[in-house]
């Protein structure tokens, strides 16, 4: 078991969370929790079966503000407090929690698109390091992993490492302006009208030489951010070609979340790191959490 040194920090805030995961998602429930579910008597187990689709792909079904019908109004969990959490369904139990399977190892990670996961994530001011990691004679882990030292290489700006990063896997971004990425980032399947709005902005005009000095002291945040993505995606290629697309969307994905920072602190003068982690976390659910919206941005990379 494999997972970066700052998983272990990181607890659900429950009922302090501004953007509850239990609110605006399909919560598929697997087939062992949907049993027992089915074994609960009484109240709740009236209110498990009239708030549960039972057809084929079994979910909860979502009431007034797409709200989970089990998040109570203190905005927590009442399977949780009448079954207890090693009920939950399994996305409910992982969230926001990953897991790559791979050759010797199984590598775990935490996700942005949870606000609390994100704050823990961009506060990192070391480079993070990978705690359990064996040795391996992986090609691509091992490509991967000089992939993050390279990104963590302090000596170097942090435009430069992300080139020598690509560079390893042969690969350079294709030459689209701005205004085209953020056309194709529109063009996506969407949560939150929000999105649409920070899109937005990329179309103006942006003080890029005005951030640069604002964001100086908190380069740390993308370099957290490029480590994030590689060690999330890259490993799990299927094959080396796919190693470079996917380090190509890493760079990519830094790249977008560093403009649209440039933009909001142009618009508004500041840019703050509670900006910052909201900004990473409404970009790792529109984008991260859609399997299509991650696979449309490969094909715009190729």
């Amino acid at each position: 078991m494999v997972f970066p040194s700052y998983y272990s920090k990181f607890s659900c805030i429950g009922g302090k969370c501004k953007h509850n995961c239990c609110i605006g998602w399909e919560i598929d429930i697997d087939s062992t929790t949907y049993s027992y579910y089915k074994t609960v008597g009484g109240e709740m187990g009236k209110r498990l079966d009239e708030s549960i689709s039972h057809g084929a792909e079994k979910h909860f079904i979502l009431g007034d503000g797409e709200r989970c019908p089990f998040l109570n109004s203190d905005n927590l969990c009442d399977i949780i407090i009448n079954c207890g959490k090693e009920h939950l369904c399994d996305i409910c139990a992982e969230h926001p929690r990953f897991k790559n399977e791979l050759p010797g190892r199984v590598e775990m990670g935490i996700g942005l698109a949870c606000e609390a996961a994100a704050r823990i994530i961009l506060s990192e001011k070391e480079p993070v390091t990978l705690v359990g990691a064996p040795k391996t004679d992986d090609g691509i882990i091992i490509l991967r992993d000089r992939m993050i030292a390279t990104l963590q290489n302090r000596v170097e700006p942090l435009d430069v490492r992300i080139e020598k990063m690509l560079s390893l896997a042969n690969f350079k971004l294709p030459e689209k302006s701005l205004s085209e990425w953020a056309a194709a980032l529109s063009s996506l399947e969407r949560l939150d009208k929000e999105w649409d709005e920070c899109l937005a902005l990329l179309k103006g005009k942006i003080d890029f030489e005005g951030f640069k000095k604002h964001i100086c002291t908190r380069i740390t945040e993308y370099e957290q951010l490029a480590v994030y993505f590689v060690y999330r995606y890259v490993a799990n290629s299927p094959d080396f070609y796919e190693v470079a697309v996917r380090a190509a969307f890493s760079a990519l994905s830094v790249g977008i979340i560093y403009a649209l920072g440039a933009a909001q602190f142009t618009k508004n003068g500041d840019f703050s790191f509670d900006e910052q982690v909201e900004l990473c976390r409404m970009f790792s659910s529109e984008i991260e959490y859609s399997e299509e919206n991650v696979y449309s941005l490969y094909d715009e990379l190729v």
